[in-house]
């Protein structure tokens, strides 16, 4: 009896023979482009889309004159960027073996893209290099329009980019904060800057919302992986401290991101309908006794990630809409 791979190749030599040598070609083209699209984790490039939004709705309430051009820029910028760290996190991930031993689900643990299609890998890789070149050029281009105070932001995002899977994931307390710094600080300050050319008070302290909020998507991503990831010497903060402890400090940066929002409300005497942002806590305080209540249990955390996600997508849009209708 022929074993499953034996049957896949025989498989594979009936179709080469039967179908047209342009219909395979096109088959395989297909696969390739599918394989490169997933390894960009496109379900998640909203966020990028939110935070821009919410650093350029920050520029206009500051006075900046709205363009839609600068605003496309800025956002493909933001995706590109976004996609970049996914499809090299892919590609290392599946280098290292971590793909194959990854427990898989919806929010955590890969696409699974690679491995289903090895040779793709080649491929993936020279796309990451034409996308990193794509950033380069409009970064370039920013810093042309709005000066050269935009290039240390740019430098330290392409270094996380370079750096997060490889090194920074082996740094527990670095690792624990680089998701929000690139997602807050990073983004918000780089899209305000090149809307305005100039920084902004407001929009540093509205940056840690999404620094608190994305630190916990990726932190609480991590407790699925935590026994794959100790295979290819990865150590992050549930490593380190523990998985209660860790789960104390998503906790607190839950807490964090409301708080700050409050404070940064009454400061900066934002209009009243900012307040809308706190409607996501509506989410946040299941969430918090999910995640008490589960003890790492994979199972009983799956509701729990999924709100982590519609926090982290719908708190900046929140905000954006209350400055921007304010």
């Amino acid at each position: 009896m022929l074993n499953k791979c034996s049957g896949h190749r025989l498989l594979r030599v009936l179709l080469d023979k039967a179908l047209p040598m342009p219909l395979i070609k096109k088959v395989k083209s297909h696969k390739m482009i599918r394989t490169i699209v997933l390894t960009s984790r496109p379900q998640f490039l909203l966020l990028s889309l939110s935070v821009v939004l919410l650093g350029s709705t920050i520029a206009l309430y500051q006075g900046a004159e709205w363009s839609a051009l600068l605003f496309v820029l800025i956002s493909v910028g933001a995706v590109l960027s976004h996609a970049a760290i996914n499809m090299l996190n892919e590609y290392q991930d599946f280098h290292s073996g971590l793909d194959g031993v990854t427990l898989k689900t919806p929010f955590s643990g890969g696409s699974s893209a690679l491995p289903n299609n090895p040779q793709a890998a080649p491929l993936v890789f020279k796309t990451l290099i034409g996308v990193l070149g794509l950033l380069v050029i409009l970064g370039g281009y920013f810093i042309s329009l709005k000066g050269w105070s935009l290039l240390p932001l740019g430098l330290v995002g392409l270094l996380v980019i370079l750096t997060y899977t490889s090194k920074i994931t082996r740094w527990p307390w670095v690792c624990l904060i680089t998701p929000g710094l690139a997602f807050g600080p990073l983004m918000v300050l780089g899209t305000y800057f090149v809307w305005t050319g100039t920084f902004s008070m407001l929009a540093l302290a509205l940056s840690m919302v999404p620094f608190f909020l994305v630190n916990n998507l990726l932190l609480l991503n991590q407790v699925p992986d935590l026994k794959a990831d100790r295979t290819v010497g990865r150590l992050n903060i549930l490593m380190k401290v523990g998985l209660k402890r860790g789960l104390l400090i998503f906790v607190s940066f839950v807490l964090l991101a409301f708080a700050s929002l409050v404070s940064i409300i009454i400061i900066f005497k934002l209009p009243e309908l900012v307040w809308l942002g706190l409607l996501a806590i509506l989410l946040g305080l299941p969430m918090i006794k999910i995640v008490l209540q589960s003890d790492g249990n994979v199972d009983k955390l799956m509701p729990a990630l999924g709100m982590n996600v519609i926090i982290n997508l719908l708190t900046p849009l929140l905000i954006a809409a209350g400055l921007f209708f304010g």
